[in-house]
């Protein structure tokens, strides 16, 4: 099952990177997970950083606005985060769960790695809230505005339109200003 989340890595100068990530990981009511397999584009600052120090963080959120940020570039300003102790790494310190991750094993083909990683400690810092229509909706928009550069524009832009509705009927301030974030940038990246 694919799980979409956050990724928390370190870049070369110790700054975390933010980025969302869907993760493949074993069924629910298998906890504790042992291992989540992360499948990052070649390109990214998150493979980038998991090549070179083999550790992350990866987190389970509500926070749509966040998800829609970090699809959209470097997230700035950072939010609170706290370090891990299993690993290198940054704790988001508003997440659901989190798991410190260390990789096992790496397939870098084209156009996207596989990372098995290990998970080396996980923790739980509060309730999963729960996704409405209009937070699905987002994750989905999330999701598109990563892929301007693979899909054609007429398809991004009409699942953009589907997906407007269920956030206006259903969403509240922070889903709006996360799709509105995602709009804005697909539209400026298709024009």
């Amino acid at each position: 099952m694919i799980l979409e989340g956050i990724l928390t890595t370190l870049n070369a100068d110790g700054r975390p990177n933010i980025a969302p990530m869907g993760a493949t990981v074993d069924e629910p009511g298998r906890e504790p997970l042992a291992r989540i397999i992360l499948r990052p584009f070649l390109t990214t600052v998150s493979y980038a950083n998991l090549r070179r120090t083999g550790q992350a963080v990866f987190h389970v959120t509500d926070d749509v606005h966040l998800l829609a940020r970090a699809a959209v570039g470097p997230v700035d300003p950072l939010p609170e985060m706290r370090p891990a102790e299993a690993v290198e790494g940054r704790i988001l310190t508003d997440a659901c769960r989190w798991y410190a991750l260390r990789v096992r094993r790496r397939d870098d083909s084209p156009p996207r790695a596989e990372i098995e990683t290990e998970v080396v400690e996980a923790g739980r810092i509060r309730d999963f809230f729960g996704f409405n229509r209009a937070k699905a909706a987002v994750v989905e928009a999330a999701i598109l505005a990563t892929r301007v550069h693979l899909l054609p524009a007429e398809v991004i832009l009409a699942e953009l339109a589907r997906l407007a509705v269920l956030v206006e009927k259903t969403g509240g301030r922070a889903e709006r200003a996360a799709f509105a974030l995602l709009e804005d940038y697909v539209h400026d990246s298709l024009h």
